[in-house]
């Protein structure tokens, strides 16, 4: 069994650490040929009671494997949230103080909060003491309850497989799209926002994890009730406003999938340099019972009542007043409209 090690990472000042001594690794060969240096600093964001506290229950299970593959060359950090945030919190001070990679262990949730963690003030943050070339790579071991990020790239949730994806240390630029509220308020995100009846059954989705995919069939029912289409404009770019009837969900992609496996937006890509715009417009409940399937597979983009585009930046606002149109992001609710989104490209390296 390996020592078990205090390694504090510089300018630690938030929240400790513990650091394990592990298998063999090199992360500092990736494809751009980086000369290696002696011990990498991982730092592992864990939310334990994420997918209903499976989440923490892995996790200790994966420890003995993750020290075996991950080599002497590596601190292995765990820290365990607690808490709304805290995860954004972490990961901040962890850029701060030098991590090499910090890895986000759980859910899109967790996956959110941690991407949130790479920026502050608009600005995406750099290490106190190693200066802006110094760059903190993202990392994902996908064991939340939708897991809808990793779909993008293939990925089951399996653990195993996505710490062979680290110890290979092959990484790739990849998208963030940000999203800017009413009043000036800006988050980040990574896979997909979405306005409207979306939003609105993510938002009661969150309610109803406990049953786990199936909150998603819970949050679309209880969205319906009281749900009507909304005429909303929309400026794409910086050019003219456009007004577009009877929306009932707008899906901004900068990968896939959403809702538990829904293709909603097929044509995104995390490094295309693009975000990928799809509009349901006049949507009947029965049209999602008849057309759930295409919906799921990607296809219903061919549909008369489905308008697809490819922006840089979108503005949507309803037509008259500010109504209570929900607007969320990762799976995540964040307010109402108005609300302008736009992309980061090649922002953050993240392991693949």
């Amino acid at each position: 069994m390996s020592a078990v090690v205090v390694a504090a990472l510089p300018n630690q000042s938030v929240f400790s650490l513990r650091a394990e001594q592990s298998g063999t690794l090199d992360l500092s060969f990736d494809r751009t040929g980086i000369t290696p240096r002696s011990r990498r600093d991982l730092v592992f964001v864990v939310n334990p009671r994420g997918a209903n506290g499976r989440t923490g229950r892995e996790w200790k299970k994966l420890l003995p494997y993750l020290r075996r593959r991950l080599g002497e060359q590596c601190n292995i950090h765990e820290s365990f949230t607690s808490g709304p945030s805290e995860a954004m919190d972490i990961t901040r001070e962890a850029i701060r103080g030098g991590a090499d990679a910090v890895i986000a262990v759980g859910g899109d949730g967790t996956l959110h909060e941690v991407v949130n963690g790479f920026f502050w003030a608009g600005k995406p943050i750099c290490a106190l003491e190693r200066g802006s070339i110094h760059a903190t790579t993202l990392g994902l071991i996908p064991l939340g309850t939708g897991s809808d990020f990793a779909r993008t790239y293939g990925w089951k949730n399996d653990p195993h497989q996505a710490i062979d994806r680290i110890a290979k240390g092959f990484r790739s630029k990849i998208d963030i799209g940000l999203m800017t509220l009413s009043g000036g308020e800006q988050h980040y995100f990574i896979n997909v926002a979405d306005i409207h009846l979306s939003a609105k059954a993510g938002y009661y989705a969150s309610k109803y994890k406990s049953f786990g995919n199936f909150c998603y069939v819970l949050g679309a029912l209880r969205a319906f009730i009281g749900h009507h289409n909304q005429d909303l404009k929309i400026k794409v770019n910086g050019q003219d406003w456009e007004v577009y009837d009877k929306v009932t969900a707008l899906c901004i992609g900068n990968a896939k999938f959403f809702g538990g496996g829904m293709k909603i937006v097929p044509t995104a890509d995390p490094c295309s340099g693009d975000l990928e715009v799809v509009i349901l417009q006049d949507f009947k409940w029965y049209d999602f019972v008849f057309k759930l399937y295409k919906l799921y597979n990607g296809s219903h983009l061919s549909e008369k009542s489905v308008y697809s585009t490819s922006v840089k930046s979108i503005e949507v606002a309803m037509v008259e007043g500010n109504g209570d149109i929900y607007v969320q992001s990762d799976g995540e609710h964040l307010g109402f409209l108005p609300v302008k989104c736009s992309i980061l490209p090649s922002v953050i390296d993240f392991f693949v």
